[in-house]
């Protein structure tokens, strides 16, 4: 236990009980002591935290797992583990898209083999109407699933026609939510968040990168 903390008096070192500590060590400490933490309230039963989605109230987990390039693999047995933890930690969503390669397959494969349920996700990427059945049928295939939670225009590609599909697809039950995506661009993200009514919008947002809290964060709010 540390008993006196002065790290400008000590250069660096910590007086504690019977010998000093270093600030790395206290770190290293610190870091020890919340993994124990977060392992015990896992222990525990801890459920994961839940947001509602809005058109519907839908809770939903708040964490959430990606699949570009990490499950765009032909070695589907290296990666399974990495589903099957984060779905046994209480996680849901998996996201995906044409654009990531082998990544639907891959999913689709490691889900034969897992009980736990997903809550898939992905996108159509592709222009003409045609075109966008014919790669969404293709993802449903190779994701392994007759219906889809979420189906996403993934950065806004032909994105009116793409919306009128979805929303064809949505009304006969072959996907329960629609919504667009884009990597980068939140002011071509804002002009469909304004016009078109949307139950996801999928955007760049991070501690490095906070540009959606000053118009398309509120928007979406106030478009629900």
């Amino acid at each position: 236990l540390v008993s006196e903390i002065d790290l400008s008096r000590s250069g660096g070192m910590l007086r504690g009980v019977g010998a000093p500590i270093t600030r790395r060590e206290l770190l290293q400490l610190a870091a020890a002591g919340t993994f124990a933490l977060a392992t015990r309230a896992h222990a525990k039963g801890s459920p994961m935290i839940t947001r509602p989605i809005p058109s519907t109230g839908e809770q939903l987990p708040a964490i959430g797992i990606g699949s570009y390039q990490t499950f765009d693999t032909k070695d589907v047995a290296a990666v399974t583990p990495v589903l099957a933890k984060f779905l046994e930690l209480g996680g849901r969503v998996v996201d995906s898209s044409p654009m990531y390669g082998r990544a639907e397959t891959a999913i689709g494969e490691m889900l034969e083999h897992l009980a736990s349920p997903a809550w898939l996700a992905t996108k159509v990427w592709t222009t003409g109407k045609a075109a966008g059945i014919a790669q969404m049928k293709d993802s449903l295939k190779k994701l392994g699933v007759a219906k889809l939670e979420l189906m996403q225009i993934h950065n806004l590609v032909d994105w009116k026609t793409q919306l009128a599909t979805l929303r064809e697809w949505k009304a006969a039950g072959r996907i329960k939510y629609l919504g667009i995506a884009h990597y980068g661009s939140l002011d071509q993200l804002q002009v469909v968040v304004d016009k078109e009514k949307l139950d996801f919008v999928q955007l760049p947002y991070s501690i490095a990168n906070r540009a959606a809290e000053k118009r398309l964060l509120p928007a979406c709010a106030d478009r629900g």
